[in-house]
């Protein structure tokens, strides 16, 4: 794991010292080492950058950038069958000087091109320089686990695995894309392959961009789509042996992320993803796993008693970290400079709190995301198969005089429901679902904070809707059910630009490797086409998953509420934030930007703070665009 950036500059004005500096921004996510290669090509100047995590090969054998032959690579993440396929190629000739996956994968390429990606189990955003044929690579693994972002404007083409690498470089012209700034008040991100700057984008999942050092053509290729296993014929396998045959999957999955020179632990929630991980991990081995949790009861987030159960049954060396709601307060400041893309999940916090506990005794930390996403998981598949097809047989009239009564009655006024947690929020994003109960408009009103038209009118300019797979059609809707068109969209743009992000930048902030053995491409391969009974069954989310825990954990020991990381933004936000939404969300600031009506922003500033705390988050997304703005454009 490790942090890179460097350039490809046809106008031959860059430096070593660019390669340097845009790489030094991340010494956080590389502190073992770094080393820097300035290349002189006809056409261009070529910077190869790298920030070291040594997990693999811990000698100098395994340092970046590396060269063999004619091509060049600077490499972020793991290969998890580097050992395998470097195997097949010593038998096919090949000799190796080291034991690291990066010395595999120019051996790979050298050997079948750029199709050795599709040999690849692993995490990876890979930049390989081909001297021979004048090309350079840039590759993203298939979900999307490591970021790769893209600068390509007026000859000069930059790239990193965090933005701020960007602004240590002379060529990058900081330009705010306005339309992405919407999108982010919309999703709480910028969705993929967009960016909060103008002339940048990120390397989608499961694609790779060739640009030709000859002509600076650049095309691009998708060799993986997660909307090739939805689409594939649907399986006729009986549960048993489906259950079989996922279980095998997730023991090869996870052991490959066992796989490391250094020390490795697991998150454990006491939840059924990771409390998966954990199981069939310990159930493998005689030592006793490492296994890591957070509380902070403070504020009522507290999973420690869950997960010391579920460890105590597994015997795992099991860690607790508490911490208090000041702890949690001291890293707000923080976030702008680690997610240096706006960037609005609070779970972000926790997430960085459990990271730093962990690297006190490992150097890997397997998390367990994704489940929701491949197995049901989420509320929002039980809300559409319970009530779906409920709301689209109510007349259009009348569902529409229901919104017209929500409106008039503010959530924090009904009894009872007004104490649930996230009712506020849920109950604004009914009425949308209530004005067009169809599969897209469900899962943008669940997925957005403000709609189109709500954008309008907070934006200074006419804000264009980006194109985002949020509004993919690739779901052949003959074969796929409602459950399987959120699944799909969840897997390609939540799953991706939010627990994603949050989760490489969480663990990298603290210089520790976060591994998602869930996320293996084989497992979504292999569940995508079951029956949604598989996943979803007469109320049960994740039932495939849930019967592979049930081998190993008494049902007694997991049926419980889900808890996740909830943060109490509105209690925050009316009392110990306030003065930090004052600094930083005020008119002044508004209309010196030039990028919001001030009357719309204090339109919800108003509201918020007049009682209606289901704009508790619409106050968040702006309050986290605003500090960003502080960090990094002024």
């Amino acid at each position: 794991m490790c942090g890179i950036a460097g350039f490809i500059d046809f106008n031959k004005r860059s430096e070593r010292k660019h390669i340097v500096s845009m790489t030094d921004t991340m010494r956080h996510r590389g502190p073992d080492g770094s080393d820097y290669q300035f290349l002189e090509h006809s056409n261009a100047q070529i910077g190869l950058g790298h920030r070291r995590l040594s997990i693999i090969d811990l000698s100098e054998h395994g340092a970046q950038p590396m060269q063999f032959d004619n091509l060049w690579i600077t490499f972020n993440g793991e290969i998890y069958n580097f050992q395998e396929i470097k195997d097949e190629l010593i038998g096919l000739g090949h000799t190796f000087t080291g034991g690291s996956d990066t010395e595999m994968i120019l051996h790979a390429y050298k050997q079948w091109g750029i199709e050795c990606v599709h040999r690849f189990i692993g995490m990876f955003a890979i930049v390989l320089v081909d001297l021979s044929k004048k090309e350079v690579y840039l590759l993203r693994d298939r979900p999307g686990v490591k970021p790769l972002f893209v600068y390509w404007n007026k000859g000069v083409l930059l790239y990193t695995s965090e933005l701020k690498a960007f602004h240590e470089h002379p060529a990058f012209e900081k330009e705010i894309n306005k339309d992405s700034v919407s999108a982010f008040l919309q999703y709480g991100n910028v969705p993929s392959p967009h960016c909060i700057f103008k002339n940048c984008f990120k390397v989608k999942p499961g694609h790779y961009h060739v640009l030709n050092l000859e002509n600076k053509s650049m095309a691009e290729t998708q060799y993986w789509n997660v909307y090739d296993s939805y689409n594939a014929p649907k399986s006729t396998v009986d549960y048993d042996t489906a259950k079989s045959d996922v279980k095998s999957l997730l023991h090869s999955a996870f052991n490959y992320r066992m796989v490391a020179d250094v020390p490795v632990g697991v998150f454990l929630s006491g939840g059924f993803d990771s409390t998966c991980v954990t199981a069939l991990l310990q159930s493998d081995r005689t030592e006793k796993l490492k296994t890591f949790t957070i509380g902070v009861p403070d504020i009522g987030l507290n999973e420690a008693p869950y997960a010391k159960d579920i460890a105590a049954h597994l015997g795992t060396d099991h860690h607790e970290f508490e911490c208090t709601e000041k702890e949690v307060f001291e890293h707000i400041h923080d976030l702008p400079f680690y997610y240096d893309e706006p960037f609005a999940d609070s779970s972000a916090i926790p997430t960085t709190l459990v990271s730093k506990m962990a690297r006190e005794h490992v150097t890997v930390a397997l998390s367990a995301d994704g489940g929701d996403e491949i197995f049901a998981g989420y509320n929002r598949y039980d809300y559409l198969h319970r009530y779906g097809k409920k709301l689209n047989r109510i007349p259009g009239f009348i569902r529409h005089s229901m919104v017209g009564a929500m409106n008039v009655i503010p959530s924090n006024r009904i009894p009872v429901l007004r104490g649930k947690y996230n009712f506020h929020n849920r109950y604004e994003k009914l009425k949308q679902v209530l004005k067009n109960p169809s599969n897209r408009e469900i899962m943008l009103s669940l997925s957005q904070q403000f709609t189109n038209k709500q954008m309008r009118k907070i934006m200074e300019h006419d804000p264009q809707q980006l194109e985002t797979m949020y509004l993919s059609d690739e779901l052949n809707l003959d074969i796929n059910s409602s459950l399987g068109y959120m699944q799909a969209i969840d897997f390609e743009t939540y799953l991706l630009d939010d627990i994603m992000q949050k989760v490489d930048r969480a663990t990298m902030t603290v210089s520790l490797e976060g591994r998602e053995p869930l996320l293996d491409h084989r497992i979504v391969e292999y569940v995508a086409p079951l029956p949604d009974s598989y996943k979803y069954h007469n109320g049960i989310k994740k039932r495939l998953l849930r019967d592979i825990v049930y081998d190993y954990i008494p049902e007694s020991l997991m049926d419980r509420p889900k808890m996740g990381f909830a943060i109490p933004l509105a209690t925050w936000l009316q009392k110990d934030l306030r003065d930090l939404v004052h600094d930083h969300i005020n008119e002044q600031k508004i209309r010196e930007q030039g990028l919001f009506e001030w009357s719309e922003i204090k339109y919800i500033l108003d509201n918020f703070y007049g009682g209606k705390k289901e704009y508790d988050l619409k106050v968040w997304y702006v309050l986290m665009f605003q500090m960003w703005y502080d960090r990094w454009m002024n």
